[in-house]
Order: structure tokens, then sequence, then C-alpha cells
């Protein structure tokens, strides 16, 4: 009759041979593809191995409730990052095999140091990709504008860094108004880094009507800081054609979002009062420059009023030169107008009477007075042109009377 076993007896006999053949212990590279912890404090984890992200090794992983609550604190402590699915460990493991439960192991220790170079492996290649993109510098190079007031917001609303932030700007001492607007995203978890790209591309629509973006969120663990070390967000970030402010709020890391952003600030406050410190820097110099101005107007309208001044007191002192000199000429003018006169009126008065004598001489009356006559025919002076006749009657004038007489004889004078 063939000899055989039962299930458990195969079971015991593996573990068995495993138990005699394998080392205690082993340090294995593996990637954590779920993590859970029970009500007793237990951690249990599925570790995975992929090529090509095809997964090719898979095992259960236990880590006992005293070990995980000093080992997990540790390693958070030492990276920075929680224990969690899709990290990268090297760990200590010894290998269990049960005859109910079957394979698994049980996670012994954790090489911190392994996951730091890990990290920095992953985030160096990332950066190298985006430095061989070219794209790495891009939003660097981009103008800040010297007032940016139209502001796109990236935040969670109800995000206590978004509250710092608002709360910051509108209590700045100078009553400088900004024009914000929220684009709303998560800031933290698996969905973080697509939920940020849709709301860049809804600012993207509308980039005119923003000067810059600022990235922020409050607080958190480093874990929530995952997301802004993803490559297609980071992307984005950097060929946004926009300045980009980061303030993700965490002190000592700096993300790959921050590295590719115009400008990194640790906190969202510190993003408020990069804004309100350039407006105020704006200010001031906008107050200096007005100050200069006016100290060289006050100088230059000093140095024309003294030149003003010496011009007025020299067209003074010309005016009454020239005015002293014209009442002179006026005198003298005066003085030759009144000889002058005095000759002239002296030069017609001789006139006047020598004309008057000449009319006295010419008057009939006077002539009359000689003893001449004037002989009248007809109501007409009797001239060499008269024609008169026998039997007319003239009228012969002296300087007494008047004699009317008729014509009796016509003689020619020539006769």
């Amino acid at each position: 009759m063939t000899s055989h076993l039962t299930l458990y007896q195969l079971n015991n006999l593996v573990k068995q041979t495993l138990d005699s053949n394998l080392a205690p212990s082993y340090w294995v590279v593996a990637e954590i593809s779920e993590l859970r912890t029970n009500y007793k404090g237990h951690c249990y984890l599925e570790l995975v191995e992929k090529e090509d992200e095809q997964v090719i090794a898979k095992t259960r992983a236990t880590i006992w409730a005293y070990t995980y609550r000093n080992l997990s604190t540790w390693f958070e402590g030492m990276t920075g990052k929680a224990l969690q699915p899709g990290l990268k460990i090297l760990c200590n493991v010894a290998i269990q095999y049960h005859e109910l439960y079957g394979f698994s192991v049980n996670i012994k220790d954790i090489d911190a140091n392994f996951t730091l170079g890990e990290r920095a492996r992953k985030r160096k290649e990332i950066i190298d990709k985006l430095i061989a993109d070219g794209v790495y510098e891009m939003n660097k190079m981009l103008s800040l504008p010297t007032v940016p007031q139209r502001i796109a917001v990236i935040s969670s609303p109800t995000a206590a860094g978004y509250g710092d932030f608002m709360n910051q700007l509108e209590a700045n001492d100078k009553g400088y108004q900004f024009n914000i607007t929220l684009f709303k995203s998560t800031v933290q978890g698996d969905q973080a880094a697509d939920s940020i790209i849709q709301a860049l591309h809804r600012i993207h629509e509308k980039a005119d009507n923003f000067d810059l973006v600022c990235l922020i969120r409050g607080g958190g663990s480093q874990i929530d800081l995952d997301c802004f070390d993803n490559y297609e967000l980071s992307a984005h970030v950097a060929q946004f054609p926009l300045p980009v402010l980061t303030g993700i709020g965490h002190e000592r890391d700096e993300t790959i979002c921050d590295l590719v952003a115009h400008t990194k600030l640790k906190t969202p406050t510190a993003v408020a009062e990069f804004l309100v410190n350039g407006m105020r820097s704006v200010d001031e110099l906008l107050d200096r420059y007005f100050s200069q101005v006016y100290h060289s107007t006050q100088a230059q309208l000093s140095v024309h009023q003294k030149d003003l001044d010496s011009k007025t007191h020299r067209i003074k002192s010309a005016s009454r030169d020239l005015v002293r000199q014209h009442t002179l000429k006026i005198g003298y003018l005066r003085d030759r107008i009144k000889t002058h006169s005095k000759l002239q009126l002296k030069a017609n008065s001789l006139l006047i009477d020598r004309l008057e004598n000449h009319l006295n001489l010419i008057n009939p009356l006077t002539i009359l007075e000689r003893g001449y006559t004037l002989t009248i025919h007809d109501g007409k002076r009797l001239s060499k042109a008269s024609k008169i006749k026998q039997g007319d009657e003239i009228v012969t004038v002296t300087a007494q009377q008047q004699l009317k007489s008729k014509v009796t004889q016509i003689k020619d004078n020539n006769e």
C-alpha cells in the first residue's frame, strides 16, 4: 500500500525542514504594499517585490505590538516618514511557517538608513529627470510682478494654513488690498498630486486674471509631504506660466515642488508676509522717489527763486532807469513842443495878419471906398463877357449907394 501524509504532516515537515535549514533571520529588501494594525497594536503587512511595476514576489509579514511601537516611532524619528504602503524598506525578518497559517515572516528590525538612501535616490531621479527635460528652472526664470495683487491660491478651504494666510494678508498694518481667488484642492494624501494639478489647469484657463500662484498647506506630518515630491506635480509647477510661491508648512524638509517653484517659503503665513513685504517695499520705494523729487524740486525752486529775485531786481532797476530816462525825454519834448508851439502860433498869427491885410486890400468895399464902382447887370457883376445892349438897365454900386440907370449908348474902348 502506498504511504501517504496528511496535510498537517506535510506542513509540519515543511516547517521542520525550514527550521533546520534556514538561518534565524535574513535582511530582505521589499516594498510595503499593504499595512494595517489591529486593536492589540500588532502590525500586519504585505511585502512585495516588483520588476517593471509587475509584482514578482509577495509574502505576509507581521510586527508584533511591542516591537511595532518602538520600531515605528524610531523609524519615523529617523526618516521623518512613517511606515506606509509604497515605501521600500530593508528589514530583518525571521521566517515562519505554520501548519495552519502557512508561510510568513516576522519583522524584527528595519534599517532606516536604507529608506533614507532610497528616498534620496528617488528624489534625485526625479530632480535629474526635471533637469534633463529642461524644465527645472523654468518657473524661477519668470519675472515676479512688481506689485502682485491678483493672487490665485491652491489650498483646502478648511486648512488652518489657508486661514493663517488670509488673516496675515487682511491684518497687514498698511491696509494693502489683495484680490484672492481660492482654487480648492486636496493638499495631502494619495489624491493630492492629481488634485493640485487639476487646480493648476483651472488657473491656467484664466491665467490673464492673475499675477502669481500660491500653493499652501498648514502643518501635518512628513507623510503629508510625499505628494509634493511627485514628478508630474513638480513638472506642472516648474512649467507653469505664472510665478508659483510655495508655503507647504514644514520647517525642516524641502520638497521637489519647493525646489522648482519661483519662490519657496516655509509656511502660509510666510507667503502672506512675503506678499505684504513686497507691497511695502514698493510703497517705501515710491515714498523715497517722492521725497527725492520733492527735495529736488524744492532745491530747483530755491535756485530759480533766487534767479527770479535777481532778475526782478534788475528789471525793477532797469525799469526805474528807463522811466527816469523817458521822463527826462518827455520833459525835453514837452519844452520843445511848448517852444515850437509858441513859435508856430506866432508865425501863424503873422500869416493871419498878412492874409487879413491882403483880404482887406481885395475887399470890394475897400476898393469902392477908393472911388471905384461896381456895375451889375441882371444880378451879375458886369464883365468882358457880359452881353449888354441899349435900353438895358444896370446898377452902379458905390461905397455909399446904388445907382440904377438905363443904357443909352454903348461905345467900345478899342475904337
